[in-house]
C-alpha cells in the first residue's frame, strides 16, 4: 500500500495518466461511453429522487445513508445531493488508496454526478407534485414567509414551493394512495428495478455507481469475503443506520430491498454478459473456422473427435460468441447449406484471454488503416523502382556519351 500511495506524488504518474486521458478523448468510444454512462446515472438519480427520498426508505446504498444523515440534520434536496457527493468523494479516495485504480475515471465520474442529477430532477419535476397539493390560505402563507413552521391536522409541516405556493402533504410517497394508505413495497420495487438496471448498465460499461461498490471491494479485499457477501454486509450496515429515523418495520423492509437489489443486479448482469459456447461438428469445418476467425473475428478451438455410433473421426469447432455473433453464424450456415451437428449453451463467466469484439465502425477503420498502409507501401515501392530506373538510364546515358 505504501508504494501505491507514493505513486500519486510522482510527476511521471500524473503525466502518464494525463497522456492516456487525452488520447482516450480523441476516440469515438470515449464519448459514446460517456453519454451512455450519463443516461444510466440519470435513470438511477430518478429512482433515488422519486422513490427513495419521499418514502424515507433506506436501502443499503450510499444514497440511503445520505438520506439518514440529511433527514437527521433537517436537510432538503439540495443538502442531500451534497451529502451524496461528499460521501462518494471520501470513498473514492479510500478506493484509490486501498484498492488501486481499478475503478478509475469512470467510477469517479458516475459517482460524482449522482448528486447533481437529483437536483436536476428536483428542478424539472419535484416529487412534491405527486405527494402534495396547493392550498390558498393567506394566513399560512404569511407565517411561512416569516420563517415559522406550521403543521397541518395530520402533524405534517406545510411547505413553501419555489414559486411561492403553499403545499400540504396528501400522500406518504409517490406510489402511496394517501396519508396512512401507502404501501412501501410499491416504492421499494420501483426503486430496486430502476436502480438495479442503472447499476447493471454501468457494470456493462466497465464502470460502477461508486458508494456501496467501493465498500464491498474493501471488505472483499481485506476480509476475504465473497463479493456477493461483501455487498450484503455493506448494505446491511447502511440499512441499520436507518434506526435513527425509521421504525423497525422500515429497517427490515430496507434489508429485504438490499437483498432483492443484489438478486436483480446478478440477474441483469449475467444476462447482459452471457456468451454462447458453440460446438460444431461438420465436414466443412475449415469453411466454418474461416468464417468465425475472418468475418466474426473470434477465436476458436479445434478438436479431433470420434463418433461413438459411426466410429468415424471428424473435427469439432468450439467457440465463444455473443448473441449477435451466434445469430450471424447460424444465418451463414443456413444460407450456405452447411450440414452440421451443432450445440450451444450459455456461459456467464469467462476467465483468461477474451477477444473484445470491435464494432463495425472500428472494424471499418482498421480495414481503412490497413489499406492506407498497403497503399503507402506500394507507393514507396513504386518510387524506389522509379528511382532505380532513372538511375540506370543515367548510367547508360553516361556510357553512351563517352
Amino acid at each position: 500500500m505504501e508504494d501505491t500511495v507514493k505513486q500519486y506524488f510522482t510527476t511521471a504518474y500524473w503525466s502518464n495518466l494525463m497522456h492516456e486521458f487525452v488520447a482516450a478523448m480523441k476516440t469515438a468510444k470515449f464519448w459514446k461511453e460517456l453519454i451512455m454512462m450519463s443516461v444510466g446515472m440519470f435513470i438511477g438519480a430518478a429512482a433515488v429522487y422519486y422513490f427513495l427520498m419521499p418514502s424515507h426508505l433506506i436501502v443499503g446504498t450510499i444514497s440511503g445513508l445520505s438520506i439518514v444523515i440529511n433527514t437527521a440534520l433537517g436537510g432538503n434536496a439540495d443538502t442531500f445531493s451534497y451529502w451524496v457527493m461528499g460521501i462518494n468523494a471520501f470513498l473514492l479516495i479510500l478506493a484509490f488508496l486501498l484498492i488501486g485504480n481499478e475503478f478509475g475515471a469512470k467510477t469517479v465520474y458516475t459517482a460524482m454526478i449522482l448528486g447533481p442529477f437529483t437536483q436536476i430532477w428536483d428542478r424539472i419535476y419535484p416529487y412534491t407534485n405527486f405527494t402534495h397539493k396547493v392550498i390558498y390560505d393567506q394566513d399560512i402563507l404569511i407565517q411561512l414567509a416569516q420563517g415559522r413552521s406550521v403543521l397541518d391536522i395530520h402533524g405534517n409541516p406545510y411547505l413553501l414551493s419555489r414559486s411561492g405556493e403553499v403545499l400540504e402533504q396528501v400522500k406518504d410517497s409517490v406510489m402511496s394512495a394517501g396519508l396512512g394508505l401507502g404501501d412501501i413495497w410499491f416504492d421499494l420495487m420501483c426503486f430496486v428495478i430502476l436502480l438495479s438496471a442503472c447499476q447493471a448498465f454501468e457494470f456493462r460499461m466497465n464502470a460502477s455507481t461508486g458508494g456501496l461498490d467501493i465498500i464491498a471491494k474493501i471488505i472483499n479485499k481485506f476480509l476475504h469475503f465473497d463479493i456477493g457477501a461483501s455487498v450484503s454486509i455493506g448494505g446491511a450496515i447502511i440499512c441499520c443506520t436507518a434506526f435513527l429515523i425509521n421504525d423497525f418495520r422500515m429497517v427490515v423492509i430496507g434489508l429485504l430491498g438490499t437483498w432483492i437489489n443484489g438478486l436483480v443486479i446478478d440477474y441483469l448482469t449475467v444476462n447482459m454478459s452471457n456468451r454462447k459456447r458453440v460446438c460444431i461438428i461438420t465436414p466443412e469445418w475449415d469453411r466454418v473456422r474461416k468464417y468465425i476467425v475472418d468475418d466474426i473475428r473470434r477465436g476458436c478451438s479445434l478438436y479431433e473427435v470420434t463418433g461413438g455410433y459411426t466410429n468415424t473421426k471428424q473435427m469439432e469447432i468450439q467457440s465463444l460468441l455473443t448473441k449477435d455473433e451466434y445469430a450471424d453464424l447460424m444465418k451463414y450456415m443456413r444460407d450456405h447449406h452447411i450440414q452440421a451437428f451443432m450445440t450451444a449453451g450459455n456461459c456467464s463467466e469467462i476467465y483468461g484471454t477474451w477477444l473484445i469484439h470491435k464494432s463495425r465502425y472500428e472494424n471499418f477503420m482498421d480495414d481503412l488503416k490497413q489499406r492506407r498502409a498497403e497503399y503507402e507501401q506500394k507507393r514507396l515501392d513504386y518510387m524506389e523502382r522509379r528511382k532505380q530506373y532513372w538511375e540506370q538510364r543515367r548510367k547508360e546515358h553516361n556510357k553512351s556519351t563517352k
